[in-house]
């Protein structure tokens, strides 16, 4: 499902056909809307939009171009607006020294008043700031907007503010902008960023994407940006709209994120099945231990799933170009798993893959390995550090006594019946990428994959 976390819809371009508007939203996919306040005045219109109309809310508050007008009065209205059940947010508030239509000191001020409204209120800020970047940031850290939380709306900055932003733990939203043929630098700056820290708006009227350039913007063209998102993250459409959905529900609290855990879930062109959250390594990084979501996939599972759950979650996987046994655990650790389900995968002629943390030996012995002769098509290794100590501090191994050793015995071992062996590493700070690449190279016979730090699945 989208979400458009950024319009405008108690505009006067909006007058006339506003029903209209909202049915092709909905025709076109797009779930809930937040309409925006730049003043009082049109807070009040947003909340009214919001009140009529349902998958509506509303966020008030007053833009950094308006705030010369500000008043205690109409401070007072936002105030009272963001009391109610369909506002998710203060703002939009933030900085815009493009235009500068209020003085700077002023922008300043009421930024700050509405971050700590946002605060006190326990909402999320929704943020604008153009040619302002540094006094944007400083503004957020001085006033601790970190404790509300929110996103930078129509991201136009640096890679250095996407990153204080994220830090605070913020998320970043991205509309038709990143659509435009001479958006090249934003695009590659939105690579960079975690796809569960992204949102997708459309700040409509406005910045409609460059299909329908030159035209008014509205909620309907919301996967236009999906779309494009979806080639710069490589990924589908609906990978996209189910991520950055889970993503504005979560920080909006327009619905209970609470989606059932999954046992088979598909990203990109792969079907992965979720068979275990058992495992025998306790890393430190593992995303596991921070949310129950990888891809906007609920993978916290009350218990291992049957055979015949397995393969009725995973009907329809022929479509698929792989299926890959990988979730919140080890698979080796349900081997018969595995070899059963692998068996009905190979049948139908589809790909299979194994992600593994390589301790499959200590598991089951060698005598299991030729079982996966013709069954399984290519395994992920974990290798992640290039020494022994590293492996057992970070990765913290539950098998105790020679797990790293036996990770690396496993790969060689596996070459003879698994057609394609690759091991892993995740580029996280610390860890000597070319001493891995080494190790896999010369010392396994493998190719290194290298994962990037935060981005899971």
């Amino acid at each position: 499902m989208l979400i458009d976390t950024h319009a405008h819809l108690d505009m006067d371009k909006f007058s006339d056909d506003l029903g209209d508007v909202i049915k092709r939203s909905k025709d076109a996919g797009v779930g809930y809307i937040i309409t925006i306040g730049a003043d009082a005045a049109s807070s009040v219109r947003a909340a009214y939009v919001a009140e009529k109309h349902e998958g509506i809310f509303f966020a008030p508050g007053v833009h950094p171009h308006d705030v010369r007008d500000m008043t205690e009065s109409g401070y007072e209205t936002i105030r009272e607006l963001a009391l109610s059940p369909k506002a998710v947010a203060v703002g939009e508030t933030g900085l815009d020294y493009f235009y500068d239509l209020s003085p700077r000191d002023v922008q300043r001020k009421e930024f700050a008043r509405q971050i700590n409204l946002a605060r006190e209120l326990e909402k999320p800020l929704i943020i604008h700031s153009r040619d302002a970047n540094k006094d944007t940031m400083d503004v957020m850290e001085a006033e601790n907007a970190r404790e509300a939380g929110g996103t930078l709306h129509c991201f136009s900055g640096d890679y250095e503010m996407a990153k204080r932003a994220l830090d605070m733990g913020f998320f970043i939203s991205v509309g038709g902008v990143l659509t435009f043929r001479k958006s090249d630098e934003l695009r590659g700056i939105i690579k960079k960023i975690p796809i569960e820290r992204i949102l997708l708006e459309t700040d409509c009227p406005y910045l409609a994407p460059q299909p329908k350039r030159g035209k008014r913007n509205e909620p309907a063209f919301l996967p236009y940006v999906a779309e494009v998102l979806a080639e710069v993250k490589g990924l589908s459409v609906d990978d996209i709209g189910r991520i950055t959905g889970l993503n504005a529900m979560g920080l909006f609290g327009m619905a209970a994120p609470g989606a059932a855990p999954v046992v088979a879930y598909p990203i990109r062109n792969s079907l992965y099945l979720n068979i275990t959250n058992r495992c025998t390594n306790a890393c430190s990084f593992c995303v596991r231990s921070a949310t129950d979501y990888v891809k906007g996939h609920n993978l916290r599972l009350p218990r291992d799933p049957e055979i015949p759950e397995i393969l009725e979650a995973m009907k329809g996987f022929e479509r698929y170009y792989e299926v890959v046994f990988c979730g919140y655990g080890e698979p080796f650790m349900r081997l018969d798993v595995i070899l059963a389900v692998a068996a009905k995968v190979k049948e139908a002629g589809v790909r299979v893959r194994v992600n593994t943390n390589g301790h499959a030996l200590l598991i089951h012995g060698r005598e299991f390995l030729p079982k996966l002769t013709g069954l399984v098509d290519a395994l992920s290794v974990s290798l992640n550090y290039p020494t022994e100590s590293e492996y057992i501090e970070h990765c913290r191994p539950i098998i105790k006594g020679g797990a790293y050793d036996a990770m690396k015995e496993f790969v060689v071992a596996a070459k003879v019946y698994v057609p394609e062996v690759v091991v892993t590493v995740v580029d996280m700070p610390g860890v000597d990428v070319e001493s891995c690449r080494r190790i896999a190279e010369d010392e396994l016979g493998v190719p290194l994959r290298v994962r990037h730090y935060n981005e899971v699945g």
